[in-house]
């Protein structure tokens, strides 16, 4: 490893937008390295940034911390990832982002005439819930598409 192309943790920040702290957080968790120098600093290889923007992507979709581990588990060792190891890691969310984009398509939709009339037609609302009778059906929100009920995971 060439110590030249190492990138300290302040370059690493100001590269990928991350805090000091998630940096810290996401070594500690397992989701990237470092190396230390003999006073102790973090240097990190530039293959980092990758790692970065896939965890910055894939906790935009709603990915937990425990399956981007899980997938940059799954990278090779001892090599920067490709574009066709990337490609085979998002492959496996594109079902989930599409049944996300779906249900945000019908929320939008659905809304639309709530907004529109400002709720001053209750009857019509898809989200009014007179009495609470969706309650009976257990805690969250019900009426909304089941992709965005999801509890965020990790």
């Amino acid at each position: 490893m060439d110590t030249h192309d190492l990138l300290t943790i302040g370059e690493v920040v100001d590269r990928s937008g991350f805090p000091h702290s998630a940096l810290r957080y996401y070594e500690r968790e397992g989701l990237v390295t470092a190396t230390r120098t003999s006073g102790g600093q973090r240097r990190y290889e530039r293959g980092v940034l990758r790692k970065l923007a896939f965890i910055r992507a894939a906790r935009a979709i709603g990915i937990g911390l425990d399956e981007v581990r899980e997938a940059l588990d799954r990278l090779p060792a001892g090599r920067t990832p490709t574009k066709s190891d990337w490609t085979r890691l998002s492959r496996s969310w594109r079902g989930r982002l599409d049944e996300q984009i779906e249900a945000l398509v019908a929320l939008r939709d659905g809304l639309d005439s709530c907004i529109g009339c400002g709720c001053l037609s209750l009857a019509r609302c898809r989200l009014w819930n007179p009495d609470d009778r969706i309650g009976a059906q257990g805690d969250g929100a019900r009426l909304l598409p089941p992709a965005l009920r999801r509890p965020p995971v990790g």
